[in-house]
């Protein structure tokens, strides 16, 4: 029993499985929470509440996105623009999981039952409307217009089968939930590895910024003359967060070390930066895969490589022939944060010298990001002990100013206040609007050709910072979502560049490390290298033995970027707008045909 339907077949907190048999929908099992003898107070309620907190939040990649090339198999967005995804095929990841909103409103119905302090059943009551506002925003970005409901329902609802509510009603739903947990949650919970108030007011700032910009670069919504209050939102929730005075870009004048900081400690219980916080211990048997990002099955675009600033600010792109730098020189003189977030020329996981040779057929950069640095923190599968970010305090600053410059309102004192506090951390110069506003980037100016106006130069640069401060942490899809950039996503994501066929050094110790052959046995293109080294050499070859294309190629044939053979032999094509929204699988479309689909599914 699938769709909407499954939404009444969670009986309480912790049962997550259920039957289809009615007489079971009816009973409360001995397994099940018996809501008149249960929710009598305030500490029922959190006891309840709790389990809310049991799917981490975190993300450690942006799959799905310009920034990765996906190496094991295709994607969703690929399958999609590849002409593979439709409402048949379509799987029910992102539709299935209306247990969990049943869990939020069982305790929203039930919490009048409550008596003890009315504060604190208002703030289990705030919490519980902070995670069903999210939620709906999952719905919403997905799949825009979805059926709202507001209470559990019982298997003979007609609700049950209702049509998708309007993206109108469930938006200010959400925003309605928020405010509500921004008003009564408490301040601060514990050492802020739960939701608070600020947490609240961070997704505000996140989902304030996401509807006003979707509505203004949408206009098959139809909606454009309604972004200007969800920007307002954006705006008045960071600036609450920023007026506090609790939270602060972390920042001990170790440049690129207090960045890395962020990704991979043991503990984040006193960074400032964290509004919230996942904390994973070995002693709590609570640990992560955070090892998985280093050279598995994705890596880090060129073009999301291309994005980060030199040293002195300038762009990258700017340079003569930089579409062709090898792959040392592409890490020379760049903003620190290409090396925390890439692994670059050098890095050693033992931290020693024995270099980490990467992976070229992967088709892009191996991510770093997030890969614990200390041996110690690396246990095994769900044994990584590094603590992550659920909630930071840089994105609120990115939502910040980009609210503004999108409202027209920004000024260089908010930009002092906000992405410049992020460039100092890692020691860049400040964003000088002015100077932005009077030279637009043209390479990003051709990327986001929509953005017009004053403050196109500076919101261009918004967007590059926001890429490149916040990449890998789930953010990019619906950021190009947002802003109508899909078109972003048709490209081939490629990797190094490689001049030629041969031995490259990819360490930056002078040293040959790998060779791009055209196949195992050309030896020819090893040319006169030492034997010890033509021994030691890790070869990546085009063809096989037999003459069969492996995964990758050369754009060039035999130089070039490297990218996926499937990217090559299957056309990507971004259908605007109906791709910027996923189709409701069929088969809940069959069990309730008062779902339609949308935008051309």
């Amino acid at each position: 029993m699938k769709k909407t339907a499954s939404y009444i077949l969670l009986l309480a907190a912790g049962c997550w499985t259920a039957s289809c048999n009615k007489d079971f929908l009816q009973r409360n099992p001995e397994t099940s929470i018996v809501p008149d003898a249960y929710f009598g107070s305030p500490k029922d309620l959190e006891t309840y509440s709790n389990s809310f907190y049991s799917v981490p939040t975190y993300a450690t990649d942006d799959i799905n996105s310009d920034n990765i090339s996906y190496y094991s198999q295709a994607g969703e967005l690929d399958l999609m623009m590849e002409g593979g995804l439709n409402a048949t095929t379509a799987g029910s990841t992102g539709w299935d999981d209306w247990g969990r909103l049943r869990s939020y409103n069982y305790l929203l119905d039930n919490a009048n039952k409550a008596t003890g302090d009315t504060a604190l059943i208002n703030h289990y009551i705030g919490i519980t409307r902070f995670f069903r506002a999210k939620f709906y925003f999952d719905k919403l970005a997905r799949y825009s217009d979805v059926p709202w409901y507001s209470h559990v329902l019982k298997n003979t609802d007609s609700a049950l089968y209702a049509a998708r509510s309007p993206r109108t009603l469930i938006a200010d739903s959400i925003m309605a939930d928020l405010r509500y947990a921004i008003a009564y949650i408490k301040p601060d919970e514990g050492n802020r590895t739960r939701v608070s108030k600020w947490t609240a007011l961070a997704l505000m700032s996140r989902f304030g910024l996401f509807e006003g910009t979707f509505r203004k670069y949408h206009p098959e919504l139809a909606l454009q003359e309604t972004a200007k209050p969800f920007l307002e939102a954006s705006v008045a929730a960071a600036q609450e967060l920023i007026n506090s005075g609790r939270f602060q870009v972390y920042n001990t004048g170790k440049g690129a070390v207090d960045y890395r900081a962020l990704f991979v400690s043991p503990t984040l219980a006193s960074n400032p930066e964290m509004i919230q916080w996942y904390e994973c211990r070995q002693a709590l048997k609570v640990g992560n895969n955070t090892h998985t990002v280093l050279g598995w099955t994705w890596s880090i675009s060129n073009s999301l490589v291309e994005t980060y600033l030199m040293k002195d600010g300038t762009p990258f792109t700017s340079q003569a022939n930089y579409n062709k730098k090898g792959f040392v020189e592409v890490f020379a003189n760049r903003d620190p944060r290409l090396a925390e977030t890439v692994a670059y020329p050098g890095y050693s996981t033992t931290n020693d010298n024995k270099y980490y040779i990467p992976k070229p057929n992967l088709g892009g950069f191996d991510q770093l990001k997030f890969y614990p640095r200390d041996p110690a923190l690396r246990q095994g599968w769900d044994a990584n002990y590094t603590s992550l970010p659920v909630y930071r305090y840089a994105e609120v600053l990115l939502n910040y100013a980009e609210a503004k410059a999108e409202l027209g309102m920004l000024t260089q004192d908010d930009l002092t206040n906000s992405v410049n506090k992020l460039r100092a951390r890692v020691q860049m110069p400040d964003l000088l609007m002015a100077v932005a506003n009077a030279n637009p980037d043209p390479v990003l100016a051709a990327a986001y050709s929509n953005i017009n106006g004053s403050n196109k130069g500076v919101l261009l640069e918004i967007r590059r910072e926001r890429r490149v401060e916040m990449a890998c942490e789930g953010l990019r899809l619906n950021d190009l979502n947002r802003w109508a950039a899909g078109a972003l996503m048709e490209q081939a994501q490629q990797g190094m560049y490689v001049p030629a066929l041969g031995p490259l050094d990819i360490t930056g110790d002078g040293v040959a490390d790998i060779a791009i052959l055209a196949t195992p046995n050309d030896t020819a293109s090893l040319g006169g290298l030492p034997p010890a080294v033509k021994q030691s050499i890790s070869r990546y070859a085009l063809k096989d033995v037999n003459g069969k294309e492996n995964n990758f190629y050369l754009d060039n044939n035999t130089s070039g970027h490297i990218s996926f053979t499937r990217y090559r032999d299957n056309k990507r094509k971004f259908v605007a707008p109906q791709y910027y929204y996923r189709p409701i699988p069929f088969s809940e479309v069959v069990l309730n045909p008062n779902l339609k689909q949308i935008q051309g599914w």
